[in-house]
């Protein structure tokens, strides 16, 4: 079905380099082509080979759009169905096959001796070196170092564990079959092996029948760990720590993980109305019950493997102490220390478990150890101390080999994943804290009418309240559903924090933070489980939970600097701050931002607002860390990470980052260890060297940089709104011209596609936005706005443009800006666009906005064109430009489709097949896509 993609010749280097894609992407397409015609029949494989040579037509200019879409347009929906199955399957196959390509050539890189690439940990050492940093300057700078990825419950992931699964398999078999030492018996094998995975990928599903749970997306979550975490994020600790400390052995650097993991999932309940304080401790306690597992099977494997005799060995007394202590009497391993002390270890793992988890759940646990009881471990740090035990005596008599081996891993396992695993935030609005605190305010007779008060009237009385002992409600106190689902969610994080720890819930969140009074309601909720408690003396509160505002509209970041340092001259506030080591951590929101301001507006908005707040910080003494509240797509701060890192200004980083990793990008980057593995080790190489070296460039430039940006970032947002806040109509159009109505019943998440039940762009949530413009091949928040904004600062002038082209080459922030829009620009397509805006009735609104839209295009892609001086828009991009160039044209006849049935579903016919069918189709556009939502 799918052959070798048809292309324009490449250069003979470049046809080298890509041709085992090529020979993947043949036999994949082959092997998917004998499925379909084995179980479709040869009418539907035939149908989908007329449209792939009709869609590469399409590409060459050699027919018009309008015949490929009549294909379709009188389609049986029961024949559409697999014809879309079959564009769908080839995109997962292609995304298997690129991912492996990339592995490939880094693999050759690195066996020709070549430098290594840059967003690796080993060009960054390089790099480190180069710049001969003081060990004590270092020492400073990472301070407190942290790196979390924090998974979210954001999905527009849509593939079932089953399909994933699949995958997995399918992705080691093309490894095997890429090995140079096959015979012909056993290529013939891997090959039968392959058809047979994708026939049972044919076979399953590909969507849900029913909207996951929040319980199901805890669960998804928790699959990453086993799938490469588990084996990625130790190794990486340790590797990097061992490289630091080799280059600064004065002084103890990473004394913790720098690498650590995070979740939202079970936890963010902005908009949310499924999260309960049941899900909050599933949430919490699925994750303690995975860490807890992955120990015991570790502790188990470690018992097999240390089989040393004292017969043979000296070991340590504390060895000797510890394995007497483990009640292990067995007459089998009596000459053996370390299995019994390693069998105590695991009785106290399980010991631990049985009270964190309770009996039913710690019994499910693999590898639990039975009687006899033993003292569980109350905390982490005592396993880490056993385990020092054992690694010190090893090492006594010469087993250096065997302690640095899987013992080491599992050392670094426990400090990085404790008993809890990842830290599970919670975030919710600040409408919802100020409603809920008012309430609480007068049941107590403390204040009537809070919403009443002006913001120094609140700051004043919320400050007051935090320096008392008393709850604002009993246990008696009768209040209304939302204040009593409030208490009982935080309550149930509370008692996470006491049982498992305070790794368990280490953040909490506020949405649309833009006042100091958003802070401190925050505080004064968490202070009615103990999570805030009043300190003796004049110290004032304190806190086991970091408060952190989330700035993410155009005029909150703007504001954030300044809301940070009226909290920080609030004495209660202050208090706070200084009992967590006088640490402050700040989200920035990439979607609501660039959904409220445009672009090009949102990225200045952002970048400013990190200027403002490092100088802020500074000014207090303050440390800051930032985390970045990013999508999948460029519309929601998606993009290469390692040059999205680069691109923040200076002093942003400071050894510290925390970044969300939401919808299909989380099974792109870390569902397996070796995708795993590279992408983590992206982040740590970024922060590290925005960290430690000058990556911004601008020297005695940048302000005048920053001004010109911000005279940009203003023109843009002006012709952003203009479309989409100001123009008559707008909503109709959008909501008409993509399928953002039917996304709803895409069965991909737990959450509602709204925040509100209203029909405003302002309540519809980012995720539903962005993908409905992406599906539609519009793409528009990537890029709106900012071609009228070049275009009317440059005004022809070509020194000007200039101007433009010498911050594209020296400044990575606007070059970021720039290569993120022209990516995205690549993969909009205004032909299949103005497909979707026929489905807009309304024909003087459909070509009063979709010529909007249209100009703005062009305007983009000529500005683009002309600052960076390449016709190319993917020039910088070798990779995107090989995809979008041989993959693309298979994504055609899926938004043809889509179309058609989109249309055939508004007009009435809402069966079954009609809904499955479009279904599908935004099932294989997101995967085809990657970065869509």
């Amino acid at each position: 079905m799918i052959r070798t993609p048809e292309q324009d010749p490449p250069s003979e280097p470049s046809r080298a380099a890509t041709e085992p894609l090529r020979e993947d992407i043949r036999l994949l397409g082959g092997l998917l082509g004998d499925v379909v015609r084995e179980q479709a029949g040869p009418a539907v494989f035939d149908l989908v080979e007329r449209a792939r040579v009709e869609s590469f037509r399409v590409r060459r200019s050699e027919i018009d759009r309008a015949e490929l879409a009549a294909m379709f347009a009188d389609l049986d929906t029961a024949v559409a169905i697999p014809v879309i199955r079959a564009f769908s399957h080839f995109a997962l196959l292609a995304n298997l096959a690129e991912d492996l390509h990339r592995e490939r050539r880094r693999a050759i890189h690195v066996r020709a001796g070549e430098p290594p690439q840059d967003s690796s940990l080993a060009a960054t050492y390089r790099k480190l070196d180069a710049a001969g940093l003081d060990a004590v300057v270092v020492a400073r700078a990472l301070d407190g170092a942290l790196v979390a990825p924090v998974i979210t419950a954001h999905p527009t992931e849509t593939r079932r564990r089953t399909v994933f699964e699949t995958q997995s398999r399918i992705t080691e078999l093309m490894r095997r079959h890429d090995r140079a030492d096959l015979d012909a018996a056993e290529t013939e094998d891997i090959e039968r092996s392959l058809h047979r995975q994708i026939l049972t990928l044919w076979q399953t599903a590909l969507i849900r029948l029913s909207r996951l749970r929040i319980q199901d997306e805890i669960e998804v979550g928790l699959r990453y760990y086993e799938a490469s975490l588990f084996e990625v994020v130790p190794r990486i600790n340790a590797e990097l720590r061992s490289a630091l400390r080799g280059r600064w052995p004065g002084v103890d650097l990473l004394p913790e993980p720098m690498l650590r993991t995070g979740s939202w999932i079970g936890g963010d309940r902005d908009g949310n109305p499924y999260v309960t304080a049941e899900v909050v401790y599933r949430a919490t306690h699925r994750a303690a019950a995975t860490a807890l597992g992955h120990h015991l099977r570790e502790l188990e494997s470690l018992e097999r493997e240390l089989s040393m005799s004292e017969r043979l060995v000296t070991v340590t007394a504390e060895l000797t102490a510890l394995a007497s202590s483990s009640g292990d009497d067995s007459t089998f391993r009596a000459d053996e220390p370390y299995r019994r002390a390693v069998r105590g270890m695991r009785g106290r793992v399980s010991a631990a478990a049985r009270v964190l988890l309770g009996g039913e759940a710690a019994a499910a646990l693999p590898t639990l150890v039975p009687a006899p009881p033993l003292e569980p471990y109350r905390a982490p740090a005592e396993l880490l101390a056993d385990l020092d035990t054992i690694d010190a005596s090893l090492r006594g008599h010469g087993d250096t080999l065997i302690a640095d081996d899987r013992l080491a891993v599992l050392r670094e396992s426990v400090q990085a994943f404790g008993f809890h695993l990842s830290g599970l935030d919670m975030r919710q609005n600040s409408e919802v804290h100020e409603t809920v605190v008012a309430e609480l305010l007068a049941w107590s007779g403390t204040h009537p009418d809070y919403l009443s008060l002006t913001e120094p009237e609140r700051v004043a009385l919320l400050a007051a309240e935090l320096g008392t002992r008393r709850p604002l409600a009993g246990s008696d106190a009768s209040l209304s559903e939302l204040a009593t689902s409030e208490l009982a969610i935080l309550a149930a994080g509370a008692d996470a924090v006491r049982t498992i720890g305070p790794g368990a819930f280490p953040n909490y969140i506020i949405s649309m933070c833009s006042s100091v009074s958003d802070l401190l309601e925050a505080a004064v909720l968490l202070k009615e489980v103990g999570l805030v408690s009043a300190a003796d003396g004049a110290d004032g509160p304190s806190a086991s939970v970091g408060i952190v505002p989330l700035f993410e509209t155009i005029g909150d970041l703007r504001g954030g600097a300044a809301t940070l340092t009226a909290a920080l001259e609030v004495p209660a506030y202050r208090a706070l701050v200084l009992a967590r080591g006088w640490r402050q951590e700040v989200m920035l929101g990439y979607s609501d931002s660039n959904k409220d301001g445009g672009y090009l507006a949102a990225n200045w908005a952002l970048y400013r607002a990190e200027l403002d707040l490092v100088e802020a910080a500074s000014a207090a003494g303050l440390r800051l860390r930032l985390f970045h509240g990013r999508g999948g797509t460029v519309g929601r701060g998606g993009g290469p990470s390692y040059e999205a890192i680069l691109a923040q200004p200076p002093g942003a980083v400071s050894g510290s980052l925390r970044i969300t990793e939401q919808g299909e990008v989380i099974a792109a980057k870390y569902a397996e260890p070796r995708l795993a593995h590279r992408n983590l080790e992206t982040l740590l190489a970024a922060t590290l060297e925005s960290t430690l070296l000058d990556v911004e460039g601008l020297g005695a430039d940048a302000e005048p940089a920053y001004l010109l940006l911000d005279d940009l970032a203003e023109r843009a947002r002006v012709a952003y709104s203009d479309l989409v806040h100001e123009t008559p109509g707008f909503v109709e159009y959008f909501t008409t011209s993509t399928p953002v109505a039917e996304i709803g019943a895409l069965n991909i998440g737990s959450r509602p596609a709204s925040r509100k039940p209203t029909q405003t762009i302002a309540d519809l949530r980012a995720i539903p936005w962005v993908l409905s413009w992406s599906q539609a091949r519009v793409m528009l928040p990537g890029w709106y706005g900012t071609g009228a904004a070049f275009e009317g600062w440059v005004d022809g002038d070509p020194v000007r443009l200039a101007r433009l082209t010498d911050l594209y080459r020296r400044w990575p922030f606007f070059r970021t800006v720039l290569s993120n829009m022209a990516m995205v620009l690549a993969k909009s397509d205004m032909g299949l666009a103005a497909r979707y805006s026929e489905l807009v009735a309304d024909v003087e609104l459909r070509e009063r906005v979709f010529g909007k839209i249209t100009a703005e295009h062009a305007r983009t892609v000529a500005m683009c064109k002309a600052i960076t001086g390449s016709d190319d828009l993917l020039a910088d991009n070798p990779a995107v430009k090989r995809s979008v160039h041989n993959r693309f044209p298979y994504l055609e006849p899926l938004n043809h489709l889509q179309v058609e049935l989109l249309r055939r579903y508004r007009a009435g016919d809402d069966s079954d097949q009609v809904r499955r069918g479009i279904q599908l189709t935004m099932n294989g556009l997101a995967t085809a896509l990657r970065n869509s939502g």
